[in-house]
């Protein structure tokens, strides 16, 4: 892997040599005249979402906390704990991805991502500060020094990211590249179904409503990879090899539902350890054919959480066509998006 200069004089910016990786280019963006036009689409939506965490009211939650069964604060403050680590350590690492990604059009969508991965950190802070006792916040934010689970799953992520920055090669790229799109597609989402959960019993609805608008984030996310691991495969078809490809999605899967059972178990309402297996490997399925993969989940077809798309709704008027397992995002933004570009 080869960084790209900050400003190329040699350069070449014509669409007929880009590519994602690898390409000759001047590193100025020419926005209008790009050749991944999904790329410019996906700016547009996640430019239109802007939001502020403070905005949405924690005061209820604060006091319905304390209603909460053991197990659900249990699960409630674990499963903020690993999303801190996960806004945290993307935060760190999308920049490392970007200086090789030679596609000005796909930079500029890294670069809101980046920010986006902050504002997703903030969220979590504003409801730790808001919602949990004073007494229990350090805890959360150290759980990973004494939960044995928690900490394998954060080594396991990070060490790939440390992989690359030690060594930047094609084959650590490759795997970088998976390990976001596991993180952004798979990791999240359990996590993200307990505060659906509590919603839908008309308990946290604050916190329900912070997590969808990260919630639609990160679907642009996996748009953003699913797409750049597409067209990186169409330049380099040996690129990615698949064999380890679904050995990391298996590591994914197996460490998610291990990690789920640990925090939330049988111990919730709504959620057990059949229904934990059931999701995680029918959104595992449905990533890997967003990548052009087959399954490798027989059987696993079918979200036993269909009940909460409509809370979950990222669309933000009931209609959950476009809901956080698709990759093609039809509807997204919070407020209008900006106005420049014309429609490709």
């Amino acid at each position: 892997m080869q960084e790209k200069k900050l400003f190329n004089i040699e350069g070449d910016d014509s669409l007929k040599n880009r590519q994602v990786i690898g390409g000759n280019v001047t590193n100025l963006f020419n926005l209008n005249n790009a050749k991944y036009k999904w790329a410019n689409n996906l700016y547009r939506l996640m430019m239109g979402n802007f939001w502020i965490p403070e905005k949405i009211a924690l005061g209820d939650d604060k006091r319905h906390y304390e209603e909460l069964t053991t197990e659900e604060q249990k699960a409630y403050d674990g499963i903020l704990s690993f999303l801190v680590f996960l806004d945290s350590i993307q935060t760190n690492n999308i920049p490392n991805i970007n200086d090789y990604i030679t596609a000005p059009e796909i930079n500029l969508v890294l670069a809101i991502q980046t920010y986006q991965e902050a504002i997703h950190s903030q969220s979590y802070a504003y409801i730790i500060e808001s919602v949990i006792p004073a007494h229990k916040r350090n805890d959360i934010y150290d759980k990973w020094r004494e939960d044995e689970v928690l900490l394998e799953r954060n080594k396991y992520i990070a060490q790939i990211y440390q992989d690359f920055i030690d060594d930047r090669n094609d084959k650590n790229f490759a795997k970088v590249l998976i390990a976001n799109f596991l993180l952004e597609g798979i990791y999240f989402y359990n996590g993200f179904n307990f505060f659906y959960n509590l919603s839908a019993r008309s308990t946290m609805m604050g916190t329900a409503d912070e997590i969808k608008y990260i919630n639609r984030d990160e679907l642009s996310h996996c748009v953003l990879f699913a797409n750049m691991i597409k067209e990186i495969k169409k330049d380099n078809p040996n690129f990615f090899n698949e064999k380890e490809v679904e050995q990391m999605f298996r590591t994914a899967v197996t460490q998610e539902i291990e990690w789920t059972n640990h925090i939330i178990g049988d111990g919730v309402l709504g959620i057990n350890r059949k229904s934990t297996e059931a999701y995680t490997k029918y959104i595992a399925n449905r990533r890997l054919q967003e990548i052009g993969m087959e399954s490798i989940y027989e059987g696993f077809d079918e979200n036993p959480y269909k009940h909460l798309e409509k809370i979950a709704d990222t669309n933000g008027d009931g209609d959950t066509k476009s809901n956080f397992f698709e990759v093609n995002v039809s509807s997204y933004n919070q407020s209008s998006s900006i106005d420049g570009w014309e429609d490709f």
